[in-house]
């Protein structure tokens, strides 16, 4: 299994600075912009779907212009550790904390220069018009945490993504954290890791719930962000181990690493 990275070879950082806002500064305008950022990117999609024209590459596209509107929109410093761990070709099942609406732009803009990403998320993001309808057209994939046949079923296309080369990300909390502690996991992620044989790549997002948190409306402007990805961790070793065993010392594992990287995240913002 990884290590944890050692305190004597921190990550190397990479910096996206858009603005530098005062961090008193909250916004609702902020926020109404990015409401406007989403629907801008969402209509071209759905109408793209309904012509039968939407490809990978132009919903890629639309996720990276969206992402990093929305992180200028909100003024957000945002400070990236640990890229030089993300190996050229090599498709990853992406695991971190969840805390904010802005974890998800947040995750786009840090990973952007690796390849397709796509989230699974909940089912109630799919039912907003518009918006849903343009996730499920660009690829993102919907969970039913309340009926578990469909919760495995959204797993299973979670697969067949990674299998074609698309990073997943999902976070094994399920929800957001209202505190920025740590939530207990659902199995469903590392279940996912080990039949897809593909890395688990534990990241941690730090800063984000302070530009919004669970529930809020207004933003939060000009506030440090920071984004940790951790060495890769090969799912080969816990899929060896009997029983249900792997998966949960799997989970234990990837858990620690993101605590850790919590810890290390609030140090260095």
């Amino acid at each position: 299994m990884a290590p944890l990275p050692s305190p004597s070879s921190p990550p190397q950082a990479s910096t996206v600075e858009p603005d530098r806002t005062d961090p008193s500064d909250i916004s609702l305008a902020a926020s109404l912009a990015n409401v406007g950022e989403t629907l801008r990117i969402s209509a071209p999609t759905v109408f793209d779907a309904l012509l039968g024209r939407v490809t990978m590459a132009s919903c890629d596209a639309r996720l990276a212009v969206w992402s990093q509107r929305l992180c200028d929109h909100a003024g957000i410093k945002l400070r990236v550790l640990g890229r030089e761990h993300l190996q050229a070709g090599q498709t990853y099942v992406v695991m971190s904390n969840h805390e904010s609406l802005y974890d998800i732009p947040v995750m786009f803009v840090a990973m952007a220069a690796n390849g397709n990403l796509r989230m699974v998320t909940k089912t109630e993001l799919f039912r907003i018009p518009i918006f849903g309808a343009a996730m499920k057209n660009a690829g993102f994939v919907e969970i039913d945490r309340n009926n578990r046949q469909r919760a495995i079923q959204s797993l299973a296309e979670a697969k067949a993504k990674l299998a074609g080369g698309t990073h997943v990300w999902i976070s094994p909390e399920g929800t957001r954290s209202k505190t920025g502690e740590l939530q207990p996991f659902k199995k469903g992620p590392f279940q996912l890791a080990l039949d897809a044989m593909l890395p688990v790549l534990p990241a941690a997002l730090v800063g984000t719930r302070e530009v919004l948190g669970k529930h809020g409306w207004r933003t939060t402007r000009g506030v440090d962000v920071t984004v940790v990805l951790n060495p890769p961790i090969d799912p080969a070793p816990y899929r060896a181990m009997p029983g249900k065993t792997g998966r949960e010392v799997l989970a234990t594992d990837v858990r620690a690493i993101i605590e850790a990287s919590l810890e290390r995240g609030r140090q260095t913002s």
